[in-house]
């Protein structure tokens, strides 16, 4: 019993053991309770949108509409109308309200996502690496993390599915799952106007309009218009930092003859034209002005230039027919595209010292069929995906002090198959036993070309008398990977609103090709690397008790962690920047998961959340300096982007006022210290901190109406997001970093008709 992650899987299996003996005598009523009358004045939409219970929202994890509280999975669900109430601009907002998890915008861009749940997520955004974190719109798996901030508009929920997921979703992810469900037209004609005004110029568009041209016939559309100045200024160039200029739009047609038959055929896009965020310098460079940190950590002196524009879209078509009452055919078919032209100033100063023009390509067609049974006793999903993409790109880096430039260039070519099944099968009326299993089968083809010139630039970046020189690596290579990933979970419902579970599974990443392989420095690169892998198990328990006004969802896990894909990028004396993907041996990870919601009345209500992860390495193996030979560094490493706590806590208030309701959500969030890479660097690692945010909503009384004010960030805290750190001489000793919002403030005007 010297293992403490067991103890704590034993001590919490006790405490949920000890709970459904408690559970009985703390909610002697097994019916749901009658909904409290409305206040006078009050809106019941505006209340239903603050204080919607886990109890009531039914989420789709496991492709079958559930209540919330009998998914035996660990997971958030948060719906649109609470986000956008509480001022969120787009998904990132839900780290703040959902355990373990980090969501940021990547360093050196504007719509660039970093996914991390329970210490496993992408860490690298380049072309060709498989997210950790799977993201969904409607079903559709999105491969790229370019273009990945998705705005909040048009959203009915987001489900946050956290542990591996791949024997219910269509593409395998180790790390867990975001799905962004958009709402469904259906028959009624609707629409609705939102116009937003803030801090920095903030001027947020958005309109929404659906359209019943028969009774089974619906086309709609979402359009949103996202503007605003910078955080700070460019000193060189004079335009705006961290500013947002975005357009994102959303048709779609529905077809529903009957109750049997519903086709939807949908495309959205996105084209972000924000100026590349630069960062701020951390140090400086001895006494020389033109490396000193600016006076706002959203300033920037970079002078590669402000070109940057980001592109994603796609389309698709799912069909779900209904073959028998118990039996159901789905499919999901969709073609996504992409395309990021961005530049990197590594070092922040006027000078090209360590500059990366880079630009990106993808495009991806997936194709998912589903069967689903829902019998009186056994429940399930089978399915077969399969999935073609290709992922491309090229950048520059430019160490202008040596007057060189290596050029990157190369593609990762995906053909993915699979199978998967997962199945319910009630043994009693409270016990039921849940078995999936997945087989994955991945075939990949890395083309990768690095070559040095001597030139501000190289000629695929527009310098065509720089001279050509050294090939560092020239290789198109082939490897396959496959794996089959079983899950298995017992839940007991001791009555209505009462679920303890019991899961375990495995989840797996497939191996690939390091775009900015080295095979001069690192020779072994050609060969690839190999898959990642995990192994988790969780106890967990979701009720409701004492008349549904207390809601508690926990969940503990223990993973075994193999073989992570770790990018690791460090100066070389030859001048240049060594870049390899180490499998980093492995690792034990454990912690906890607490969601509550108090809902003592009907205007009143208290939300809280709490995550604890402890993740540690117990074997690093790293090919240090381009060696043949690994070596064990376990013990100067950690893992980033994970934060050891986590915690939420918010009330909500609302009452009558003008004919309508009126309610004010103060809420704060806290992380504790994180480190943005695996080695520790105490320039760049982030210090714990707090953010504070309220929200103020008027509806009126016929919910056609609102009016809001989000204040964010209120005490104006400077947090790092990302960074890089390249120290020495030739690199301008780059130690960059970003950072989060400052304070802001947002009036909002919306109208539904």
């Amino acid at each position: 019993m010297g293992n403490p992650s067991l103890r704590m899987m034993l001590n919490l299996g006790a405490g949920l053991a000890a709970l459904a003996v408690a559970a009985p005598v703390a909610a002697q009523s097994v019916d749901p309770a009658p909904t409290p009358d409305v206040q006078p004045g009050e809106n019941a939409a505006a209340a239903q949108a603050q204080d919607s219970s886990p109890a009531d929202i039914v989420v789709t994890a496991r492709r079958r509409a559930e209540s919330l509280i009998d998914v035996p999975i660990s997971m958030s669900a948060i719906t649109g109308d609470q986000l956008e109430m509480q001022g969120a601009v787009d998904i990132t907002a839900l780290q703040d309200k959902t355990p373990n998890l980090t969501l940021q915008i990547a360093r050196g861009s504007n719509s660039t996502l970093i996914a991390f749940s329970r210490g496993v997520g992408q860490q690298d955004p380049l072309w060709g690496f498989e997210p950790g974190i799977g993201l969904y719109i409607d079903d559709v798996y999105v491969a790229r993390p370019q273009g990945a901030v998705l705005d909040i508009f048009d959203v009915e929920r987001v489900e946050v599915l956290r542990g591996p997921q791949g024997t219910l979703y269509g593409r395998n992810t180790i790390g867990g799952a975001i799905k962004y469900v958009t709402k469904r037209l259906g028959h009624d004609f609707t629409g609705m106007g939102r116009v937003s005004y803030g801090a920095y110029n903030q001027l947020d568009l958005v309109g929404q309009v659906a359209i019943p041209l028969t009774d089974s016939l619906s086309i709609g559309g979402a359009v949103a218009r996202y503007k605003r100045d910078g955080y700070g200024r460019n000193l060189t160039t004079g335009v705006d930092q961290y500013d947002k200029d975005v357009l994102a739009a959303r048709v779609s047609a529905e077809w529903s003859p009957n109750d049997d038959i519903f086709v939807r055929i949908a495309g959205d896009r996105t084209l972000d034209k924000s100026n590349p965020r630069h960062g701020t310098r951390l140090v400086g460079n001895g006494t020389d002005p033109r490396y000193a940190p600016t006076p706002s950590v959203y300033d920037t002196r970079a002078g590669i230039g402000d070109a940057n524009r980001v592109l994603a879209q796609g389309v698709s078509g799912t069909g779900e027919f209904h073959l028998s009452d118990t039996v159901t055919f789905k499919t999901i078919t969709a073609y996504r595209e992409g395309s990021t032209d961005t530049l990197i100033d590594f070092d922040n100063t006027a000078l090209p010292v360590l500059d990366v023009p880079a630009r990106y390509r993808d495009d991806q067609f997936t194709q998912e069929l589903q069967l689903l049974y829902e019998g009186p006793r056994l429940q399930g999903v089978f399915g077969l995906y399969y999935l073609n993409a290709t992922a491309s790109g090229a950048f520059d880096t430019v160490l202008g002090l040596l007057n060189t430039t290596t050029l990157t260039s190369g593609s990762v070519k995906t053909k993915s198959y699979a199978a998967f099944g997962d199945f319910t099968y009630a043994l009693t009326d409270k016990l039921k036993l849940s078995a999936g299993l997945r087989y994955t089968k991945d075939d990949k083809t890395g083309t990768v070309f690095r070559r040095n010139y001597t030139g501000i630039r190289s000629p695929a970046f527009g310098n065509a008398a720089a001279v050509p020189a050294l090939i560092r690596t020239d290789y198109t290579n082939s490897r396959g990977f496959d794996q089959f990933t079983p899950r298995i979970s017992l839940s007991y419902e001791p009555r209505q609103d009462l679920n303890f579970y019991a899961s375990w599974g495995k989840g797996f990443k497939s191996g690939g090709f390091d775009m900015r392989g080295d095979a001069v420095f690192t020779p072994t690169t050609v060969n690839g690397y190999a898959p990642e892998k995990i192994t988790s198990t969780e106890l967990g328990m979701k009720g409701a008790f004492l008349d549904r006004t207390l809601f508690v969802n926990l969940a503990g896990f223990y993973s075994r962690y193999t073989d992570q894909q770790v990018t690791v990028q460090v100066p070389n004396i030859a001048g240049g920047i060594a870049s390899f993907v180490d499998n980093a041996g492995k690792a034990d990870i454990y912690g906890l998961e607490l969601e509550t919601r108090v809902v003592p009345a009907r205007w009143f209500s208290v939300q809280t959340s709490f995550g604890y992860t402890h993740a540690k390495y117990k074997e690093f193996l790293t090919f240090i300096s381009g060696g043949t030979t690994p070596v064990d560094v376990a013990a100067n490493r950690v893992f980033q982007n994970t934060p050891k706590f986590t915690v939420n806590s918010s009330f909500t208030a609302s009452t009558g006022f003008l004919g309508g309701t009126l309610s004010v959500t103060p809420e704060v969030s806290l992380r504790s210290d994180y480190t943005l890479f695996e080695i520790p660097t105490p320039a760049l690692d982030q210090d714990g901190y707090a953010l504070v945010n309220t929200s103020a909503n008027w509806v009126s009384g016929d919910g056609r109406y609102r009016v809001a004010v989000n204040l964010r960030n209120l005490t104006d805290k400077r947090y790092r997001v990302g960074g890089y750190n390249f120290p020495g001489a030739i690199f301008g000793n780059s130690i960059i970093g970003y950072y989060g919002p400052p304070r802001t403030a947002t009036a909002t005007f919306e109208v539904r008709f």
